[in-house]
């Protein structure tokens, strides 16, 4: 007893000590650096459009650093008196995927970017990292941030809110901010309904059930002109919030909006760790980035399986475990190293991933064969290849919308991500 007695007043301990740090160098604001990636399939730049602040920082306020390494870039932000690494994060974008298409091979083209911070209470600097192909980080961008001299982002629009769902204070439960997108003002009771069959759905799977108490639900009841979304192939446009779209890339079902500093406007208005969107469309489809957004359609058979696999994504940096299916990328992965993805990997370095958890005597490879559905073990195929890429389970959640649930590997690795965003 005294033993458990000692370890509770150590994180207590702990808690205090970083919540007095974070005191020391930030304010209860959001400072927002807004940017568009420029390039091809071989180059990128940064091209700085404007630094704002919201009204909000919903994220921990004791665990501020990422220890994860995931995502294909990251930002640090530095206290320039002291020199401080202060705030860190990972993160991906939709302009890395659109880099291994085949049209970045001919053309250059612009994505717009955004990432947030707790407002710093003394000029800071900023550092963008891009990860390179062999594994490492390369800086690409840096600026000197006084956050005096920024003001509210004045592009807001004050939609109502609702918390759906709420287990406690933002800065120690994983808040997730639900948006609306295509459904016009007369809508908003069905986008609540939608938003309430998402979540129930979701609650009903490992670890989110389990931990359903350190879970907040908010929702954007961010309207749209139009109801629907664009459908290229069908030639059917809408007018709508968030300027959403079928086909993106040319790829029917993969439906997302490059318009992410109009995802982050309507985020703003609550408190988020992790963003979703709800897009009101019967055609099946929908897409996740890691710490960009989640979204999909709502009205198709398979909606509620596609958001919590796209949810994987955005929130867990979980990777796709299907494979021998049509995608718009060409080499997404390097086969000679290991992938950042907790659920994947090449096998170049194998006890980073899920070694420790592999049963003694499990042959690896492991053979996709009857009998071993209930085995952890390095079944090959995965991230979108036949070969050199192996996952950890017959079927997931991220292999197939008819899996059981997710696998024990991308339940623990959901459950790390849990832990981060609410200590």
């Amino acid at each position: 007893m005294r033993s458990l007695l000692f370890f509770v007043l150590i994180l207590v301990c702990s808690s205090c000590i970083n919540k007095n740090a974070y005191d020391q160098y930030f304010e209860k604001q959001t400072v927002r650096v807004d940017f568009n990636f420029y390039g091809d399939a071989n180059s990128e730049e940064i091209r700085l459009l404007k630094i704002t602040k919201e009204p909000i920082w919903g994220g921990s306020k004791t665990n501020f650093t990422d220890k994860l390494d995931y995502g294909e870039y990251k930002f640090e932000v530095y206290d320039v008196n002291s020199g401080k690494l202060i705030f860190s994060q990972g993160f991906c974008t939709l302009f890395e995927e659109w880099q291994t298409t085949l049209e970045a091979d001919s053309v250059f083209k612009e994505f717009s970017q955004s990432i947030i911070f707790p407002s710093p209470k003394k000029p800071v600097v900023l550092k963008i990292y891009s990860r390179l192909w062999e594994g490492g980080f390369e800086e690409i961008f840096t600026y000197n941030i006084d956050p005096k001299q920024y003001t509210l982002n004045d592009e807001i629009v004050n939609f109502p809110v609702t918390k759906l769902v709420d287990h406690g204070h933002p800065s120690t439960h994983l808040d997730i901010a639900i948006i609306a997108e295509g459904y016009t003002a007369d809508e908003m009771n069905k986008f609540v309904e939608d938003a309430n069959k998402m979540i129930e759905y979701m609650f009903e799977y490992e670890p989110y059930q389990s931990y359903k108490e350190k879970i907040n639900i908010w929702l954007v009841k961010s309207e749209s002109k139009e109801s629907g979304t664009d459908i290229p192939g069908d030639s059917i446009y809408k007018e709508t919030i968030l300027n959403s779209s079928f086909y993106t890339f040319g790829s029917e079902r993969y439906l997302m909006t490059e318009d992410f500093l109009a995802v982050r406007d309507v985020a703003s208005l609550v408190p988020y760790d992790d963003i979703c969107i709800l897009v009101n469309s019967e055609k099946y489809g929908g897409g996740g980035i890691y710490n960009y957004y989640a979204i999909t359609s709502v009205d198709h058979a398979f909606s509620k399986e596609v958001f919590i696999h796209e949810f994987g994504h955005s929130f867990a940096g979980l990777g796709d475990e299907y494979y021998n299916s049509s995608t718009a990328y060409n080499d997404f992965f390097n086969l000679d190293i290991e992938p950042w993805q907790p659920n994947l990997t090449t096998l170049v370095d194998f006890s980073k991933k899920w070694k420790d958890k592999i049963v003694e005597g499990t042959p690896i490879p492991t053979p996709r064969e009857e009998g071993n559905e209930n085995i952890i073990g390095a079944y090959e195929g995965g991230g979108y290849v036949n070969e050199g890429m192996f996952s950890p389970y017959m079927d997931c959640r991220m292999k197939t919308n008819t899996a059981a649930g997710f696998c024990p590997v991308c339940q623990q690795s959901i459950l790390n991500m849990i832990e981060e965003k609410t200590r």
